[in-house]
């Protein structure tokens, strides 16, 4: 049996396998032409993406938005959680499947961005302009088939030093190969609280909708979700060295006690009242006449 921190250790590396494996895509796939600048060795040194959870997110950086207006992170906190993508717009590859991915998870999921939660889509790369992100906006938005959410949507781009403090306060890691004009980088999602602290980190291009909504109803400090969504937070747990939530056997066990000795309370309940009328009725005078 597997100790608790060979588990860990298996799970980084695993996390670490993958973003290679995004780097390796960046790097050699992604296009004509193109070919591996990079050793492996430097791409695992310089690829990766970290857990920093509970740790707060600069909200005082500034960005431009779609429009070019220029925004700071903190104006889409304060109220609402936040699922935060960094990716870059005119990636080749993965960067769409990123988006694609949070666009396929979002569909099912009853709450609506800048109603329950604001989605936040940061550029790492800063040669990248608001007229891109206006267009990626536009057509994730007709993907998402909400329009009503528009406001609820916001594509950034920013200046190198500002998108360098987003990065390492997330543990985002890429690097830019030179030959190939190409980012090599992880891919994921990180939920926040409306504080701004880091929450939950969703890992590669396929997010299940129920782990996204069960992270935003924890993100809300339960201000979101219904009773079926408390109940299954009782039931599951995330597990950060997996990015992913996962069944309490123990949990369930608890539950399905409570629920046996409910049952068995109510049988009792019943029964005693139903001796109590035959009691009674037996006891009356017109029942021994």
């Amino acid at each position: 049996m597997k100790t608790r921190p060979q588990q860990s250790h298996r799970s980084r590396l695993g996390r670490r396998c993958a973003a290679v494996l995004a780097a390796w895509c960046a790097l050699s796939g992604c296009g004509p032409g193109a070919v591996l600048a990079q050793s492996p060795a430097q791409v695992i040194q310089q690829v990766a993406f970290e857990q920093k959870i509970n740790q707060p997110l600069p909200l005082d950086l500034t960005f431009r938005d779609e429009a070019g207006r220029s925004v700071a992170l903190g104006d889409y906190f304060g109220r609402r959680p936040v699922v935060l993508a960094l990716v870059y717009y005119e990636c080749p590859m993965l960067c769409t499947y990123v988006l694609d991915g949070l666009v396929r998870t979002l569909k099912p999921l009853s709450f609506n961005p800048g109603q329950d939660f604001e989605v936040v889509i940061v550029s790492f790369s800063p040669k990248e302009t608001p007229a891109l992100a206006a267009a990626k906006k536009e057509n994730y938005l007709q993907s998402y088939g909400r329009p009503q959410t528009a406001h609820g949507w916001h594509f950034l781009t920013g200046e190198a030093e500002s998108i360098r403090a987003l990065t390492e306060a997330v543990g985002f890691r890429y690097l830019f190969d030179e030959e190939t004009k190409q980012y090599a980088h992880a891919s994921g999602l990180v939920v926040l609280t409306p504080q701004g602290k880091m929450f939950r980190y969703f890992y590669g291009i396929d997010y299940p909708p129920r782990d996204l909504r069960l992270a935003l109803v924890e993100a809300s400090a339960n201000k979101l979700g219904t009773v079926t969504d408390q109940l299954l937070l009782f039931c599951y747990h995330y597990d950060p060295t997996t990015g992913k939530y996962g069944l309490l056997i123990t949990r369930v066990l608890q539950t399905m006690c409570l629920g046996t000795l409910f049952a068995l309370g109510i049988f009792l309940v019943t029964m005693f009242r139903r001796e109590r009328r035959l009691s009674a009725a037996v006891a009356s005078p017109g029942a021994r006449s």
